[in-house]
């Protein structure tokens, strides 16, 4: 995803720096330009490329684009890349993420953002796709909306996003979550994309169960959602990305560890603490887990 978001920014002529520890990447964006494929057209655009922070100096606005797992480290890493007012937008899957940048860079310095809709995949070093072209969220850390989110609201859509902004960061996290959770479990299990898990019989009421309970355990914590019927709306979402594979699944074909316990694992335990059981959540993160085990997924 990060990829898809450098993509499009440096073709709406923004000066773009996009930092990973994938040295294959950096080089082959440094050669080549990066390829962005799919739904928002096909096109390899120029951007700075580097493993380097320090290379690209301070910026008008961070995006950390890692797993949730990372972002800590990330977030202390990027100091050099930081002017007073430089806001950092964290956008991770799951539940976690901003909060862990939060802790290290203050949570006046953080916005919360969540892209659905998107189905990203590197096709090689260099080489991004995307699936679809749905829907940008972003917050403010600590809400409401502020001119500063506005503005960045304004630097999204210019360069190509849908984007909305909200008050309440839990309903814009918790929406996406629940789509997340109704596939990225399933789909890594059965090893099938969005769309074939939605057309089989099993997996469909396997990924069903597991958006109402965590539609469920939304309403308990007292999260507004904008839908009251989870179903039909991780249906609706899926629909617009049949073909997608989600990243716990693309991670466990390439032998890494998953977001799996920021995902689903997510839901039992925050279940738990709101008296709330999870069951299916709970068995899928756990199948899901027993795979990275079996495959040496690090």
């Amino acid at each position: 995803m990060g990829s898809v978001y450098a993509g499009l920014f440096a073709s709406a002529g923004h000066e773009v720096w996009a930092i990973d520890r994938w040295r294959e990447h950096v080089e082959a964006m440094r050669k080549n330009g990066l390829r962005l494929e799919g739904a928002s057209g096909d096109r390899t655009v120029k951007v700075h490329a580097t493993t380097d922070t320090k290379e690209a100096g301070p910026c008008d606005l961070v995006i950390l684009a890692t797993k949730a797992m990372h972002v800590e480290e990330a977030a202390k890493k990027i100091d050099v890349l930081l002017k007073k007012e430089t806001p950092v937008l964290s956008i991770q899957n799951g539940l976690g993420g901003p909060d862990s940048a939060a802790a290290v860079l203050g949570k006046d310095r953080v916005m919360v953002g969540v892209v659905g809709g998107f189905g990203a995949s590197m096709r090689a070093p260099g080489h991004a796709h995307h699936n679809g072209m749905e829907l940008v969220r972003l917050g403010e850390f600590g809400g409401p909306i502020t001119e500063r989110l506005k503005k960045i609201e304004e630097l999204w859509r210019g360069a190509g996003f849908r984007v909305k902004v909200f008050d309440d960061i839990d309903q814009l996290v918790w929406e996406k979550l629940i789509c997340n959770c109704a596939y990225s479990g399933p789909c890594a299990i059965a090893e099938r994309t969005v769309g074939e898990v939605m057309a089989d019989p099993d997996l469909s009421r396997v990924s069903a169960a597991c958006a109402v309970e965590g539609f469920a355990v939304a309403i308990k914590k007292g999260v507004k959602l904008g839908f009251d019927d989870p179903v039909g709306y991780v249906r609706d979402f899926g629909s617009k990305i049949p073909n997608a594979r989600p990243s716990v699944l693309l991670d466990l074909l390439a032998r890494r560890k998953s977001e799996i316990d920021v995902i689903n694992g997510s839901i039992p335990r925050v279940g738990k603490e709101l008296g709330l059981a999870a069951p299916v959540n709970q068995t899928v993160t756990a199948l899901v887990r027993e795979k990275e085990r079996r495959l040496g997924c690090t």
